[in-house]
């Protein structure tokens, strides 16, 4: 076998691995070898197996304290026992499940599983026990000003009036605009993070409705008002006013006072 062959053997096993790498999962997200065509709870628990186990133990009754899992990760989760639809439906559709690691804060990010294998975990986690099924809010029932006054109480201390998010001790708080009516419905039942849950005794389903429909407001902020600057606040204004205003009112100052100079 010449040197020109076995560079060109060389080259073929480095590119295979290399298309063998690209054809992995880059999510690490782990799947049955053969997954049915429509969702079960059976492929529900395969998936929970592969990739929530780690985290919320065998049959999701959870791990209190860090241990490595499969794959080496370290996992501490609560129990899912009881938590019904609700908690793995927001997780899962917003993508903030599963975590690449226990101590980062969930985030929006891209969905790992397609919608056969949410509605797989989905049915598997809740039949781990009895609990909140999917909330069906209806925006169009709320009113807007009722849904302004209760935003303002419970949640623009942190999501900012105009609902753009920012920042909290500890977590990032995101904005609202384009999220959909049922996982701003669950968000508030759950909590996740650390934003507080309210109960329905504490925002009703009908207070929740005019909270949805508030938020859904300023999906198209018109900024009557001009320059919206983030739509933060006073924050980005003040610094506005320190930075370019008072600035030229002291070029105008001296310009003034050199004319008088000159007279």
């Amino acid at each position: 076998m010449g040197p020109r062959t076995v560079s060109l053997l060389v080259f073929l096993v480095g590119l295979w691995a290399a298309g063998l790498a690209a054809a992995q999962p880059q999510s690490g997200i782990v799947r049955p070898t053969i997954e049915s065509r429509t969702p079960s709870v059976k492929l529900g628990a395969e998936l929970f197996a592969g990739n929530c186990a780690s985290c919320h133990g065998i049959a999701g009754s959870g791990i209190n304290n860090p241990r490595p899992g499969a794959g080496d990760i370290l996992g501490a989760a609560p129990s899912l026992r009881g938590v019904g639809a609700l908690a793995p439906d927001f997780y899962l559709r917003t993508g903030f499940m599963p975590l690449s690691s226990i101590h980062d804060e969930p985030s929006n990010e891209r969905v790992l599983f397609s919608e056969k294998e949410i509605r797989s975990l989905i049915a598997y986690v809740a039949s781990l026990g009895r609990g909140p099924g999917i909330p069906h809010p209806d925006p169009s029932k709320g009113n807007l000003s009722q849904g302004m006054q209760l935003y303002t109480l419970h949640c623009a201390g942190c999501h900012q009036e105009d609902a753009e998010g920012g920042f909290v001790t500890g977590a990032r708080v995101p904005p609202l605009q384009g999220i959909p009516a049922t996982q701003i419905a669950e968000a508030v039942r759950i909590g996740p993070y650390e934003m507080p849950s309210f109960s329905s005794k504490q925002i009703s389903t009908a207070q929740l409705n005019s909270i949805i429909k508030y938020v859904r407001s300023t999906n198209h902020d018109d900024n009557a008002g001009g320059w919206r600057i983030g739509n933060i606040g006073p924050i980005p204004e003040g610094l506005v006013t320190w930075w370019i205003a008072v600035p030229l009112l002291l070029l105008s100052c001296l310009a003034v006072g050199r004319r008088f100079r000159r007279k």
